[in-house]
């Protein structure tokens, strides 16, 4: 069972490493309520969950959260001193605390820019996630964490970003300044605006056609006959061919 939990987990990292940039260290917002399981069912977080991700981890939490485990006393004294041991990120409510839920969800808003995973056992915080493209959700069933699989959301953004609809948040925002960098946007802009000119008729075509000067044609010279001479044979040649036939007297 502990070989399949990896191999899915495996897949599952593998489907926000590549679609939505995740790396290691992978950062895991925890809140109380997933210390509180972690403390019942005996589970050591530090140790069992980079195992389970087969990769560095950083567990961290926020001020709200820790001030909401103050607040609730005793009854959970345990899971504060869990997440006292972790990395406090800072949130935008260090002056006026706000219900860790709530600032949780507020940590991953536009589409979850720090590549946070988020582990919890609150059902409306999972509800809030699963709403959001690109976070993991991590919580505890049977004494076991479970990388849960990508929501339904962030797989129809993926569908759509390889159909070539849509261009991945990360990419989109690098183009934009990378055009603000070389000013390009502004040229971008300037030549949508310029309108085309009505293209006159091509002047060559305009020009009158050269007549053609027609040269008379010479006659045909008379081809001159060749005149054959006889010659006369000489006498001697000519007896020589009929002799004279002397009678005896």
């Amino acid at each position: 069972m502990k070989i399949k939990r990896q191999k899915h987990a495996k897949k599952n990292i593998a489907f926000y490493k590549y679609n939505f940039s995740f790396r290691e260290p992978y950062q895991v917002l925890v809140d109380g309520t997933f210390c509180q399981a972690a403390l019942k069912n005996k589970i050591q977080i530090k140790e069992q969950l980079p195992k389970y991700f087969m990769g560095e981890v950083q567990l961290c939490t926020t001020n709200c959260v820790l001030k909401e485990l103050d607040s609730l006393g005793k009854q959970l004294y345990g899971a504060k001193v869990i997440a006292k041991r972790f990395q406090v990120r800072n949130c935008e409510h260090l002056k006026a605390p706000i219900n860790a839920s709530k600032c949780l969800a507020s940590m991953v808003e536009g589409n979850n820019p720090h590549h946070y995973f988020i582990a919890t056992q609150d059902q409306d915080l999972m509800a809030k996630i699963k709403k959001i493209i690109g976070v993991p959700l991590i919580f505890i069933i049977q004494n076991t964490m479970v990388l849960d699989k990508p929501s339904l959301k962030s797989l129809s953004y993926i569908q759509e970003i390889h159909a070539g609809q849509l261009v991945p948040v990360h990419q989109h925002t690098s183009i934009q300044q990378l055009k603000e960098e070389m000013g390009l946007k502004k040229d971008s802009e300037q030549r949508r605006r310029k309108r085309k000119r009505v293209s006159g008729p091509n002047p060559l075509s305009c020009l009158k056609k050269k007549k053609k000067i027609q040269v008379p044609a010479q006659p045909t010279q008379q081809i001159k006959k060749r005149i054959r001479h006889r010659k006369r044979r000489h006498e001697h040649v000519v007896e020589r061919i009929n002799p004279v036939q002397i009678t005896p007297s």
